[in-house]
């Protein structure tokens, strides 16, 4: 049976919000309080205009916690009530105000027929009133959080109904929630449209098919998700609060948006504007001309963004990322008196408008710029991160804030686009691996207990990067040393106080917490049967190919025909040079075995409610000729399991 054929819910595991501090951490080390209280002085910590923007227009608020239909806590802002004090010596002041600002949620009026939920998931719902009903833009994370978003509204304002759901781009916190809000009827019956930008449904699915498994177990440790809120934990992820926890849905779109250009829904016109290949590869952003209200979904936010996002994805195109803000500012700067976005809170004034704007295209196309001057001149990838600034006209501001991209990992993105992980010195070329190098690098340096010795020393002096570095290799030559270990976690945690960055944060408390109580265990992640009837057949053999193991396929050649029968699609497989390739559109005339079935039964095998064999004794599947080639190739396939090491060697 195929197994855990992973799309990964890597926005779905769910956060520890008890408010607890883990039983081993630590308190802030006198570097790190001096450090944080420093980060007082350098700001203008007396600027508090954000926080009169981000509660102007309040409504009301959602009672907490919200529940799973199944009693789990899909979502709970009051876990996060301790930050109400003053920020502690354990979490940057800069980190700690942002988080404040992302704890103001509730219902909220935009201007006349223009509402925002924020603060309940991830990122916000936008609700449009219309001529006969509601246009939904961006329906959070899960369906639980959506439902009690658009109930929120409809406490306070006329009962109407959805009549039509905008999804601004393909990051599963925009969308995975529509189940809450409307149905496959609704959709189906013409009730409801939904609107997507081109390339949706493909961008979608994709970013987190091929790489799914490594991309889950990389996003616990960017959102923090076995972090306990808190003081010494998860404050928060610069972007929004949290994650909310619960099931993944979609509901494909009904009409693709392809061009920028003015459209009209439910009496609404609206001035769609493209953005693919920016903040996401599949993006719009909104104009209401009647409202004056520009919408940037993702493409602006209060902070600098990631051009590398560290759960792992594709690194994005700064220099086109900037021209997009820059189009709109000149487009529609002049004529926009509201800025809203699908994170964070508004900008509410034509001057402030622009000025976010410009400030924002400015930030991205200046990283991506030096980063590449620096490059031209030879410097490599750390040097870069080391050395680039913003200047002090950016730097000094806010919504240029490290809060969720930093410039040290942007920096070190624009290398890897334009050049890759390569950094040309020859010794690059073919290193030792990790667990061998570290080995030999603690031999070097004098044994295992004069180098923990020397360590101390510098972790008393507050030289938390290097300490965490070489503690690092010592993990890696010793898993089980303990000393090593604690050690290693001290310093990380420390970082970790220290970062202005939630996912920095949250890296360095991740990587504390596990060298301190071990990996967790995790079982794979169930699929969502949405994304999973999103996912096309060839994306199907593309997981396929990567889960074959290729030293025990070795010698061995399979050629497999599938049709399904349901959609028509016919695909060769072939298994040749330990290697799985196949083509669309045509059958071999010697396959070894060719198998025929419904798309829809190979969902159910996918979502593990059946397999292969009961499949095919219900007559769901019908082979002919060899059927014991098709379990040839299914035995040659790897299982993934979300929980791998990441702070120490993998399979120790």
């Amino acid at each position: 049976m195929i197994k855990n054929l992973h799309l990964t819910a890597l926005f779905a595991i769910g956060l520890c919000l008890s408010g607890a501090v883990t039983a081993d951490s630590r308190p802030a080390e006198p570097a790190t309080a001096r450090a944080n209280a420093a980060v007082l002085q350098q700001l203008d910590f007396s600027d508090d205009q954000a926080f009169a923007d981000a509660r102007r227009g309040f409504i009301a608020a959602a009672q907490d916690p919200l529940l799973n239909p199944d009693g789990s806590t899909a979502w709970n802002m009051g876990a996060y009530a301790f930050l109400e004090q003053d920020a502690p010596a354990t979490a940057n002041p800069s980190l700690w105000r942002q988080a404040r600002l992302n704890a103001i949620h509730g219902l909220f009026q935009v201007t006349e027929g223009i509402y925002q939920v924020r603060g309940m998931d991830l990122a916000n719902m936008t609700i449009i009133e219309g001529r006969t009903g509601l246009i939904v833009i961006d329906p959070l994370l899960t369906p639980t959080t959506a439902r009690a978003a658009l109930d929120l509204y409809l406490a306070h304002r006329p009962a109407r109904p959805v009549v039509a759901v905008i999804y601004t781009h393909n990051h599963v916190d925009h969308f995975a929630g529509v189940r809450g809000i409307v149905s496959d009827e609704d959709v189906g019956s013409g009730r409801v449209r939904i609107y997507a930008p081109e390339g949706f449904m493909e961008h979608a699915v994709s970013e987190n098919v091929i790489a799914g498994n490594a991309m889950t177990r990389r996003a616990m440790y960017m959102y923090g998700t076995q972090l306990p809120a808190g003081p010494q934990g998860h404050i928060d992820n610069g972007l929004g609060k949290a994650l909310s926890m619960g099931q993944l849905t979609l509901i494909p779109p009904t009409d693709i948006i392809s061009a920028s250009g003015r459209q009209q829904i439910d009496g609404v016109d609206i001035d769609f504007h493209m953005a693919q290949g920016s903040e996401a590869q599949a993006e719009l952003m909104l104009y209401f001309p009647a409202s004056r209200v520009l919408n940037t979904a993702e493409v602006t936010s209060h902070q600098l963004h990631n051009i590398y996002t560290l759960r792992g994805a594709e690194v994005r195109d700064a220099s086109r990322w900037s021209r997009y803000i820059d189009e709109v500012l000149e487009e529609y700067g002049p004529r926009t008196d509201i800025l809203i976005a699908q994170h964070h809170w508004p900008v509410w004034d034509q001057a402030g408008v622009q000025h976010f704007l410009a400030t924002q295209r400015d930030l991205y196309k200046h990283i991506h710029d030096q980063s590449v001057r620096l490059m031209n001149h030879g410097y490599r990838p750390d040097q870069i991160a080391e050395q680039l600034r913003l200047p002090d006209s950016l730097a000094s501001q806010w919504i240029a804030r490290d809060y969720y991209g930093t410039l040290r990992h942007n920096a070190r993105a624009i290398y890897q686009k334009y050049l890759g992980w390569y950094d040309a010195n020859p010794a690059s070329l073919n290193p030792l691996p990790d667990q061998q190098a570290a080995r030999k690098t603690i031999e070097y340096m004098g044994g295992m207990d004069q180098v923990i010795s020397r360590a101390q020393e510098d972790f008393a002096k507050g030289e938390y990067r290097w300490v965490a570095s070489i503690m690092s290799q010592a993990v890696f030559a010793e898993p089980d040393n303990r000393a090593a270990r604690e050690l290693n976690a001290a310093a990380l945690e420390q970082l970790g106080y220290q970062a202005e960055s939630g996912p920095w944060r949250n890296a360095y408390l991740s990587g504390a917490l596990e060298l301190r109580q071990g990996t967790p265990a995790h079982e794979g992640g169930a699929l969502a049967a949405d994304l999973l009837q999103a996912l096309d057949s060839g994306m199907f053999f593309d997981l396929l190919g990567v889960r074959l193991n290729g030293p025990k396929a070795e010698g061995r050649h399979i050629v497999l025909n599938w049709h399904f029968t349901d959609t028509d699609e016919r695909y060769r497989l072939n298994l040749q040079n330990a290697t799985l390739t196949w083509l669309p559109d045509r059958h071999a005339e010697q396959a070894d075995v060719s198998v025929s079935l419904e798309r829809a039964t190979l969902n159910g095998i996918l979502l593990q409610r059946t397999s292969f064999p009961q499949a095919i004794r219900a007559g769901e599947i019908r082979m002919e000729g060899d059927p014991q080639k098709l379990f040839e190739l299914l035995s040659l396939l790897d299982d993934f399991s979300p929980d791998f090491a990441l702070i120490e060697p993998v399979g120790e």
